[in-house]
């Protein structure tokens, strides 16, 4: 599931969050929901990283300034000819 975060996923886990507030988890229920947790996570980070991967920076005079380590990452999945 890395990269992409699901709206089924979303509403299952607010659903089991709402209803360990109201009445409780069963054992599966509190399982599936760390399960459920792990993997919005995973995707999380997944298009974070992504994103700042995509990041260019530039200053005030119009400058490139984007870190070199994005630069290198960039470079390796030719986003960049430099």
């Amino acid at each position: 599931m890395a990269g992409k975060i699901s709206q089924e996923l979303i509403n299952r886990i607010n659903e089991l969050s709402k209803k360990k507030k109201r009445i409780g988890l069963t054992k599966e229920e509190l399982i599936e929901q760390k399960s459920l947790r792990e993997d919005y996570l995973a995707a999380f980070r997944a298009t974070f990283r992504s994103n700042v991967e995509m990041l260019q920076v530039f200053n005030k005079d119009g400058n490139e300034v984007t870190p070199e380590k994005v630069k290198e990452i960039q470079r390796k999945k030719g986003l960049r000819d430099d």
